[in-house]
């Protein structure tokens, strides 16, 4: 007897926000090793990090995709990125954020973007905390990845002057 599994369909963003110049064309390549598709990233100067590139490439897959992009980026030198991946049919959204000093952090999303931090989670923060509001802004923080947050802002703000790409076919 053979069972069919159904294939979901997703999609996301890989947002590098600084690589050294030299890594650019290795990420491409790593990218399309990841997905066997083709990767063509538009990279750009990163103000926020004179000699190093920025660049996103917007990706469609199979749900976990986003997972095995920020796995194959990973602790290489140098290299701050974020992975998205949207909410599909059974499946939450995830952020993957990673920054030298720092590492790796995931967040669950909502379908607006927003990290979401599920009620076992919580009652196990209020449980470590054992009443202390230090305590639970700490872990609440760390959960949210606002380390994370602090470290990609100026990053992401940087790319505001970055090439804007227009759809013109939406749905």
């Amino acid at each position: 007897m053979s069972v069919a599994t159904r294939r979901v369909s997703t999609r996301g963003v890989v947002f590098i926000h600084s690589a050294p110049a030299a890594l650019c064309p290795h990420i491409n390549w790593a990218l399309e090793s990841a997905t066997g598709s083709r990767v063509s990233i538009d990279w750009t100067p990163q103000p926020a990090a004179p000699g190093f590139n920025r660049g996103e490439w917007s990706w469609i897959g199979e749900q976990g995709t986003g997972a095995r992009l920020a796995s194959t980026l990973r602790g290489w030198q140098g290299l701050r990125y974020e992975v998205t991946e949207d909410p599909s049919a059974g499946c939450d959204g995830s952020r993957w954020s990673h920054t030298p000093s720092l590492g790796i952090h995931h967040s669950t999303t909502s379908a607006s973007g927003d990290a979401v931090v599920n009620e076992e989670r919580l009652k196990e923060i209020l449980m470590l905390a054992q009443g202390s509001p230090e305590a639970i802004t700490e872990m609440v923080e760390e959960v949210l990845g606002t380390d994370w947050d602090n470290e990609l802002e100026p990053f992401r703000y940087a790319g505001d002057g970055a090439p804007v790409r227009w759809l013109h076919k939406v749905g």
